[in-house]
């Protein structure tokens, strides 16, 4: 079924480090080789041995109108003709910035970055510079890209790797990192109290993504306002997964609760590398060249990246978000039945287009609640051999898209309904 993805992988082994450009695309956790992908359209992926799937990783939540979006590939072309890269101002950025902030309620400017990592990297250099302190809160099991500060307990690879976080960074870089359970409202209020005068940001995911979903506590995410109104530090949203993923202006616009600085990325770009940072002029205009907080990038704003992102929004009208919670709900509903009717022990957590299966437990509020399944290996590889792939992790979130229909609902929850026969008895 994978001969030739194994034949890959023995090449990919000698010349790539792991044999792959991310973590979890190794797929140590499950065990077995990793799979390569060779073509995708719509809501289905294909692998180089032509084995089809109904795709739930969606590019890791960068895709949701579909793989290969007709519109989208004529705005790549067209912008692309004109050349795939300036190093100066192109028209795209104006655009895609004006339709940010047409959506998003905290972005009032724009500055584009190249990745999440990078865009959370600027916010953080950006806080401190606006406030002159150095301290900042994060959530275990959130997850804020690869920089230094946000590695300690954080989400995503790390989490699937069981690392609390990783070699070459130091206790200095991760000495102003305050660590607090997320929906933890208590805690947040304790630890902003007693570093008051240094705190400079509240970093969090408004919906946990990177530890599978997890939804806020709509008076968690109030309390982190109030706290950051109070002590004059800046509130980061980190959107990245949920910006144009789970509304049209984002999880703010759905909770309510308007950030000081909003980090997006994966949708924005329309499949492409585009992230961005966005937020309250007073704090932006600190950024080069306004302001003293450096921060450059060559490729940052790419024409075509910008021009695909753009294309993207365009398509996502809000009544494009009834689609998607249409299909979402008949999906969970369609799983929690299949886990009732089995008798096995978890749930779904749903929130917009985007979802998990947490196994072995019945509630999960924060990083703690997850209990790890010894099967989940085996639940893996019995869903992707029934035409269904979902993240070789049980930590990420699974994604759908607007090109998924009832077909592919019918499919995945057979293939599902198939593999959680392996956890009956755990």
């Amino acid at each position: 079924m994978f001969t030739k993805s194994e034949s890959l992988y023995n090449r990919a082994e000698k010349i790539l480090v792991g044999g792959v450009n991310s973590p979890v695309r190794a797929f140590r956790s499950v065990g077995g080789k990793p799979i390569f992908i060779k073509k995708a359209k719509g809501s289905k992926i294909y692998d180089v041995d032509e084995n089809e799937y109904v795709d739930y990783v969606s590019s890791w939540g960068a895709i949701i109108l579909g793989h290969a979006d007709e519109d989208v590939l004529q705005a790549v072309v067209e912008a692309s003709h004109n050349g795939t890269s300036f190093g100066f101002t192109n028209p795209y950025e104006v655009d895609l910035a004006e339709a940010i902030n047409g959506r998003i309620k905290s972005a009032e400017m724009v500055r584009f970055v190249n990745s999440g990592t990078e865009a959370a990297m600027t916010s953080l250099r950006l806080a401190r510079g606006y406030t002159h302190r150095k301290k900042i809160i994060k959530f275990i099991g959130n997850y804020h890209g690869h920089y230094d500060p946000f590695l300690v307990k954080a989400g995503s690879g790390l989490a699937t790797y069981s690392l609390s976080a990783s070699e070459g960074t130091t206790d200095g870089c991760i000495a102003d990192t305050l660590l607090v359970e997320y929906n933890d409202t208590n805690s947040v209020i304790d630890v902003s109290e007693k570093n008051k005068n240094d705190l400079a940001a509240i970093i969090v995911e408004p919906v946990a993504g990177n530890m599978g979903v997890v939804k806020p506590d709509l008076t968690f995410l109030r309390t982190l306002r109030e706290v950051c109104d109070r002590l004059g530090c800046v509130l980061i949203f980190d959107e990245v997964i949920t910006g144009f993923r789970v509304s049209y202006g984002g999880a703010q616009e759905l909770y309510g609760v308007i950030p000081d600085l909003t980090l997006l990325g994966k949708i924005v770009g329309g499949g492409f590398p585009l992230a961005a940072v966005a937020g309250k002029k007073e704090i932006m205009k600190k950024l080069s060249p306004v302001g003293p907080v450096y921060q450059a990038g060559t490729l940052a704003g790419n024409p075509v990246a910008t021009a695909a992102g753009l294309a993207t929004l365009k398509k996502l009208t809000r009544d494009k978000y009834e689609i998607l919670e249409n299909y979402g709900q008949k999906l969970e509903n369609g799983i929690n039945d299949s886990l009732k009717q089995l008798g096995v022990n978890g749930f779904v957590n749903r929130i917009g287009s985007m979802f998990s299966v947490f196994f072995n437990t019945n509630i999960v509020k924060k990083y703690g609640d997850i209990k790890s399944s010894n099967k989940f290996p085996e639940f893996f590889w019995n869903v992707v051999q029934n035409g269904v792939l979902i993240p070789p992790s049980q930590y990420e979130s699974m994604f759908f898209t607007l090109s998924h229909n009832d077909e592919d609902l019918k499919r995945t929850l057979e293939a599902f309904r198939v593999a959680m026969n392996v956890l009956k008895h755990e």
